[in-house]
């Protein structure tokens, strides 16, 4: 926890409340000459009056313009309207009560400067200063010049200042934008993850119920393979499942190949799945993400596409882009009846888009097929299960 109010922010504490107002009341310094002037009896009775009228007016409207704009910002036309009233204010006050109310402009500049566009602050400030000296010229003209030079050094510091702090509120607000976007790229991960690892051992599940459901009673011991198979998997999906939750999940190539080939085998589709590709030099980013793509390749044959035939093949090629690394599932089935790319599709296009790599999916010559590709280093073919 910071031990002060960072600039750009209002103040949270009484601590912080104290501490910007000790800072506030050393800047009221300049407001010594108006106050002797008005406690010095030097003006009627109604001209006192106005003049503290006046002054109090001055003041709040710039505490108002200066210090609580810096931590809550007005909109554009407040921030004009209240320059505005101090902008009519000090020539008033200095022109009719006297030489002693100039140093009202140097409040009128840290204003200028502090909360203006910079762009309005540059002809704005030196307008502040040439508005004094005529004044001064009036009233005491030695006074008002050694205050011109202040006035424009101290305005034209205040746009920095204010540069500065609303560069520190945009920051602010950048920084939750990214917090806010790295809380919803983790979301999105997890839903990946879940839906993912959760598809393909649920359907693997399922199918292994059936399978030990149409075998009891007549086969009670194949019936209890099948149970224990089931036991298994729902084991590893946990952990996988407490992988994915935790980030540390990224699943092998070499163990989705062996899991594709038991969850074909068992729906009953004959499968061509390669054995033992060689990945030497192929990223573990870009093998992690065709294995995912493989796992949901298996999983929707398994599910949707009432395939008999399924084909797994991994080949190395040399594209404009450079070497790339292909998997292709390919199957004889109806594909399923569903509409445009589901989740699991569109899942695995921004797992494979942050590998580099791209996606195809669509009806082939005589059933489905997914195409994956990831960049890779220039290696000799994998070779391919056919």
């Amino acid at each position: 926890m910071p031990r002060h109010t960072p600039v750009g922010w209002p103040p949270t504490s009484r601590r912080d409340l104290m501490i910007k107002s000790v800072w506030i009341l050393v800047w009221l310094v300049f407001l010594s000459s108006p106050v002797e002037d008005l406690a010095g009896g030097h003006h009627s009775t109604a001209a006192t009056v106005a003049g503290s009228c006046g002054l109090a007016v001055f003041v709040g409207v710039y505490l108002t313009m200066v210090f609580r704009n810096i931590g809550r910002p007005f909109s554009r036309g407040v921030v004009l309207g209240l320059g505005g009233i101090l902008g009519a204010l000090a020539p008033v006050l200095a022109y009719t009560l006297g030489s002693a109310w100039l140093g009202l402009f140097v409040y009128l500049a840290v204003a200028y400067g502090a909360t203006l566009p910079l762009r309005a602050a540059y002809w704005a400030i030196p307008a502040s200063a040439l508005a004094m000296y005529l004044i001064g010229l009036r009233t005491d003209e030695k006074e008002a010049r050694g205050l011109v030079i202040l006035v424009v050094l101290i305005g034209f510091a205040m746009t920095g200042v204010g540069q500065l702090v609303r560069t520190t509120i945009e920051l602010r607000k950048a920084r939750a934008t990214v917090a806010q976007l790295a809380a919803n790229e983790e979301r999105l991960r997890l839903a990946r993850d879940l839906h993912d690892l959760l598809g393909h051992s649920l359907s693997l599940i399922t199918l292994k119920s059936e399978l030990a459901g149409r075998m009891l009673p007549g086969h009670p011991e194949q019936a209890a393979r099948q149970v224990a198979d089931i036991e298994q998997v729902s084991r590893q999906a946990l952990v996988d499942v407490r992988e994915a939750v935790t980030g540390y999940r990224r699943p092998r190539l070499a163990a989705e190949l062996a899991g594709a080939q038991v969850a074909l085998a068992a729906a009953g589709v004959v499968a061509e799945v390669p054995a033992d590709p060689d990945l030497t030099g192929v990223p573990e980013e870009a093998e992690s993400a065709l294995a995912w793509a493989l796992r949901e390749a298996v999983t929707n044959v398994v599910r949707h596409s009432g395939a008999d035939r399924c084909a797994v093949r991994l080949l190395r090629h040399e594209t404009l882009d450079g070497p790339v690394l292909e998997l292709t599932v390919e199957d004889n089935g109806s594909g399923g009846s569903g509409k445009g790319p589901g989740n699991g599709l569109t899942g695995l296009t921004e797992r494979l888009q942050k590998a580099g790599g791209t996606l195809r999916a669509g009806r082939a010559r005589q059933g489905f097929r997914l195409v994956a590709r990831v960049p890779t280093s220039p290696l000799t073919d994998v070779g391919s299960g056919a």
